[in-house]
């Protein structure tokens, strides 16, 4: 993580600027996201797309005829196989003229099944917010919208080139959030068969995932330069992913900058070459006990502070704040027919463990210092190529990406997942994508518990129709 502190971004950002100087691309999400033409966006523009997709595990349960969560298909997590309408968005977006055309806004509601309606909840509001164009070079937008981040979270996810999110992002930077009392429920305790296994959800989280989203305030602006465009953002948020309130007094701050060199073309298809840079940071609450602090506490009065959380207690409930921080840099390259980008990622605090383990601890809380995710580190990349067949729809995809979770830590595990895809394209708003993903995962220290439940982790196979409107 020291990597990637903040003093350090943008010297990193300069090695990326002096390295691609001759080449270009990708889309400015920050202005497709978030901003409308002055004077020619409609009043009420309505908008979304549906997303159906078949997928398949080809994984085998353990030594003890188990299965974990990489071996089954999300989000629900009974079985190996499953028919799914993943996403299905409606929204609607446009300015305020003829009163004010220097005043725009954006609606999106999420009615599909995925991590942010699991448990449940039938339809869930993931976008509503308003951006002032008022200020030259310093637009302002508040409300619950994407934050400014990692390019895979950042990006329109209805021309996304993949089914299925790169290891790296789904465990690292798509962020789940604590339960209420998490150390009551802090391990998996499901029967051994495959019956009883998969008749019951592996999911123990009760609240949706964060979808690379949050409710704040955002400046941000994109100023063209010749053939640069300069993008950058600041944003100061909740940290409390889609719930409109906040659980704590702590914010979570977010800072962003990109350059691109443009080719041709425009919205989300724009040809050229982008490099980026990003940094996050803040605290999470956590209510637990005091069997997590490796530092050690002797009184519940008070409140303290450390680098890695601050606590408050009243009467008999602690309330931790651990510190969680992200930070990645990497670049996008399109040109003709012919994709490549790359990103390194890397986090401290709060490392998600699994969807069994919502108690951030590969063990049972307070069983062990080993595996614990509140003060784990992790880091990952990934590389990934497209190419369009000339004179045809075909387009082939070939990604390669990689985690190590907890590092450093006794209980360290390394995911490897290579994505063999093909997209076949219908029309400008529809598509189909198939994508084959061979997975593997391994324990660090050859921790025998961790073997065994990683062992059989196969490829899964996927299909996704997606239908733009």
């Amino acid at each position: 993580m020291a990597f990637l502190k903040r003093r350090h971004l943008p010297a990193c950002f300069s090695i990326f600027l002096l390295f691609f100087s001759q080449t270009v691309f990708s889309a400015n999400w920050l202005t497709l996201q978030g901003t409308e033409k002055s004077g020619t966006a409609a009043r009420a523009k309505v908008w979304g797309f549906v997303q159906g997709q078949y997928q398949y595990d080809l994984s085998k349960s353990n030594d003890s005829d188990k299965y974990i969560p990489p071996k089954l298909i999300g989000p629900n997590l009974t079985s190996q196989s499953m028919f799914n309408v993943n996403r299905a968005r409606i929204g609607v977006r446009g300015t305020g003229m003829p009163i004010d055309s220097k005043i725009n806004y954006f609606i999106l509601s999420e009615l599909g099944n995925n991590g942010i309606t699991a448990g449940g909840k039938r339809a869930k509001l993931t976008d509503g917010s308003v951006t002032l164009n008022h200020i030259p070079f310093a637009r302002i937008r508040f409300g619950l919208f994407k934050y400014p981040g990692s390019e895979e979270g950042l990006q329109a996810i209805h021309v996304f080139d993949y089914i299925n999110f790169t290891t790296v992002t789904n465990q690292l930077m798509l962020e789940r959030f604590p339960n209420k009392d998490n150390y009551i429920k802090g391990d998996n305790d499901r029967g051994n068969t495959e019956a009883q296994f998969l008749s019951s959800s592996a999911n123990g989280f009760e609240q949706p995932v964060g979808a690379f989203r949050d409710t704040g305030l955002q400046v941000f602006d994109s100023i063209l330069m010749g053939e640069w465009e300069h993008s950058y953002a600041f944003m100061i948020g909740n940290g409390n992913g889609l719930n409109f309130g906040d659980n704590n007094a702590n914010k979570t701050t977010y800072y962003y900058a990109s350059s691109e060199k443009i080719f041709s073309g425009q919205g989300g298809r724009r040809q050229g070459l982008k490099l980026f840079a990003w940094y996050q940071t803040g605290l999470r609450a956590y209510d637990t006990d005091f069997s997590y602090i490796k530092t050690p506490v002797t009184s519940f009065d008070g409140s303290i502070s450390t680098t890695e959380f601050t606590y408050q207690s009243s009467g008999k409930k602690t309330y931790l704040h651990y510190k969680r921080t992200r930070a990645g840099v990497g670049f996008k390259y399109l040109k003709s027919a012919f994709r490549v980008s790359a990103e390194y990622l890397t986090g401290e605090g709060m490392i998600f463990l699994g969807p069994h383990k919502e108690s951030f601890d590969m063990n049972k809380p307070g069983s062990t210092d080993d595996g614990e995710g509140l003060l784990g580190k992790a880091d990952g990349f990934y590389i990934d190529g497209g190419w369009r067949v000339p004179g045809s729809r075909f387009e082939m995809d070939l990604r390669f990406d990689k985690y190590n979770r907890l590092k450093g830590d006794k209980l360290e595990v390394n995911y490897t997942t290579i994505t063999i895809g093909s997209q076949f394209v219908l029309n400008k708003k529809s598509r189909f994508t198939i994508n084959y993903a061979h997975r593997s995962a391994k324990s660090k220290n050859n921790v025998p518990a961790l073997e065994s439940n990683f062992a059989d982790l196969k490829g899964r196979i996927a299909f996704q129709l997606t239908a733009i409107y």
